[in-house]
């Protein structure tokens, strides 16, 4: 037996030398250390199995109460009771190309769902979870060009996010235009009303809220939520660091710590994808600037830590599992090198305890004491597949499988996901936030999809998406991405001399030279707005979307078609007088 064992192993050696010069041995790809494009597609499908566990778990337990217990198999209400997890979780069902869930879902909450409700609620999670989830699905179901249009749908999902905006608003009626941190969806801010909120649920409303703006001609909705952003950036440190709470009346800050996770976190991430989104210059500076502090005073390579916002005194070196979204943004803005440093040792926390803790001590190398859960959060899994996509460096699918089987058996309960109470011993709690089919499982799913030969809305859509911070998919139609357009984009012209539009703006008194195109500090004066944006002391519309022109036709408002400009302007100017004149410089 040994000697055809030897011919048969020298054998195997000369096909192995051949192939490697004429290609004649076909062996699966490896696109990781023991991840081949097989295993990629099972990986892809492990994942599209682990949401319909958890789907068909809520649907059939809990449903439609707004989270599952995935342990005790029973629902529960958590944010306003209407049916959160369903609504969080359909352009998750449209991106796995389910027709059949998707069309019942979104039926089914055009004709039950109802927001005229005695429901006190957070402004930031209604708004990322519930306005963003809404959206999402509307843009979807509405348009042929996703391949998932409802022929029976009209417009349900955006009629019930504008009542639901609308019954947020009244939260921005403060002095400083930031707004509270909750409201009451039939009665408004109750008197009694905390006047402290954080800066990420005061600043992270622009996508939600703009998009609204631009799909209902509108321009209330993105003005409370930009101001709501100039408040804060108004009030930054001499470092240009912003702190963590605030008094949205006095416009103080109460907790001054500086960082890029708990209570700040999206803030950062919706400055520059409101840029990406709206082509809003003015976002991509207050980022550009932002992201400088950031880099020079909590950036300790490849950690962060928190600061004190004038001082830049480090008061907490601790690893927030909220950080984790950050290298994935910094995808986004195009600076690689420290986002695969920062990765790698925030997946290190992640290797050692199968999760990553909500806190872990950079000074003891430990996890902090009162911050040992795993609630499920998508963040470094969100960071993972970013990186993957930009660098197709192999590594990110390793992590990526480690994750799937770190959820698969530590946090799989008899109906769903449950959340982890102590990274170190594994104890599960009964509960599965909405977030985790929204987010944690979709950001898992296009990682491998896209290993795998991408066949889905984002790879190969019509449209670029931008990801909100609830993972919700905004495409970046010329409909939502044209700010403050002349009116003559693909030809189409218009005239509006007699609109007039009232200008919301907060009654802060600021200094101009900290809010307008200078900031002048200690002598040293530093640049402001790019050249074509707009000032805070400019009317608080400009730099908005003042709703398409009339003369955009269907190709044109999704970038399929052009027309000749004179003929559009004649043929469409009767129709053009109600578009705003203001524009800015494209």
């Amino acid at each position: 037996m040994e000697r055809p064992l030897k011919r048969w192993i020298e054998f195997l050696v000369l096909l192995l030398i051949l192939s490697a010069n004429h290609n004649l041995l076909f062996i699966p790809r490896a696109l990781a250390d023991g991840v081949t494009s097989l295993e990629a597609k099972l990986l892809r499908d492990e994942v599209r199995e682990m949401f319909y566990h958890a789907f068909d778990g809520y649907m059939e337990h809990a449903f439609p109460l707004d989270e599952l217990r995935p342990l005790s198999c029973e629902g529960e209400d958590t944010l306003g009771g209407y049916a959160l997890t369903l609504i969080d979780a359909l352009d998750t069902l449209a991106l796995l190309g389910d027709r059949e869930r998707f069309t019942s879902s979104v039926e089914w909450i055009g004709k039950n769902l109802r927001f005229d409700i005695n429901k006190t609620v957070s402004v930031f999670e209604t708004t990322i979870r519930v306005l963003g989830g809404l959206l999402s699905a509307h843009l979807i179901a509405s348009d042929y060009a996703t391949g998932m249009r409802i022929p029976s749908y009209d417009n349900q999902l955006l009629d019930l996010a504008e009542d639901l905006a609308w019954r947020i608003l009244p939260a921005f009626d403060t002095p400083t235009g930031i707004p509270f941190g909750s409201v009451n969806l039939l009665h408004g801010v109750d008197e009694h009303e905390s006047k402290i909120t954080s800066t990420a649920g005061g600043g992270t409303l622009t996508l939600e809220f703009g998009l609204l703006s631009r799909l209902t001609n509108n321009p209330i909705f993105e003005q409370v939520t930009k101001n709501a952003v100039r408040g804060l950036w108004a009030r930054r440190s001499r470092l240009n660091l912003v702190g963590a709470h605030i008094n949205v009346f006095t416009g103080e800050w109460t907790q001054k710590d500086a960082g890029i996770g708990t209570s700040i976190d999206s803030f950062y991430e919706y400055l520059l994808k409101a840029y990406m989104l709206f082509g809003d210059e003015e976002y991509l500076f207050i980022f550009q600037e932002a992201y400088a502090a950031v880099m020079q005073y909590l950036y300790n390579d490849p950690w962060y830590v928190e600061v004190n916002m004038d001082s830049a005194a480090i008061v907490w070196p601790l690893f927030n599992s909220l950080q984790a979204f950050w290298p994935g943004l910094q995808v986004l803005a195009g600076d690689i090198d420290p986002a695969i440093q920062t990765h790698a040792a925030f997946f290190s926390v992640w290797r050692r305890y199968g999760f990553t803790p909500e806190g872990f001590n950079l000074a003891t190398l430990s996890v902090q004491h009162g911050q040992k859960s795993y609630p499920l959060r998508p963040e470094l899994i969100e960071s993972t597949y970013w990186l993957y996509k930009a660098t197709r460096d192999p590594r990110y699918l390793n992590a990526g499988r480690d994750m799937v089987a770190s959820l698969q058996y530590g946090a799989r309960c008899p109906c769903g996901y449950c959340h982890i109470t102590d990274v170190e011993s594994h104890k599960k709690e009964d509960h599965m936030e909405s977030f985790f089919l929204a987010e944690t499982v979709k950001y898992l799913w296009l990682l491998f999809d896209l290993a795998s030969g991408p066949d889905n809305l984002v790879e190969n859509g019509p449209y670029k998406y931008i990801f909100t911070t609830e993972g919700h998919l905004l495409p970046a139609t010329p409909q939502i991405s044209i700010v403050g357009e002349h009116c003559s984009y693909f030809g189409a012209y218009c005239k509006s001399s007699d609109i007039e539009r009232e200008s919301l703006k907060s009654d802060i008194s600021m200094n101009p030279q900290e809010t307008n195109s200078s900031t002048f500090y200690g002598g040293q004066v530093h640049t402001g707005y790019p050249l074509g944006s707009t000032s805070f002391e400019s009317s608080a519309t400009s730099g908005l979307m003042k709703g398409i022109c009339p003369g955009l036709t269907h190709g044109q408002k999704y970038g399929i078609s052009y027309l000749d400009s004179i003929d559009t302007a004649q043929e469409d100017n009767s129709t053009h007088q109600r578009q705003n004149p203001e524009s800015v410089s494209e």
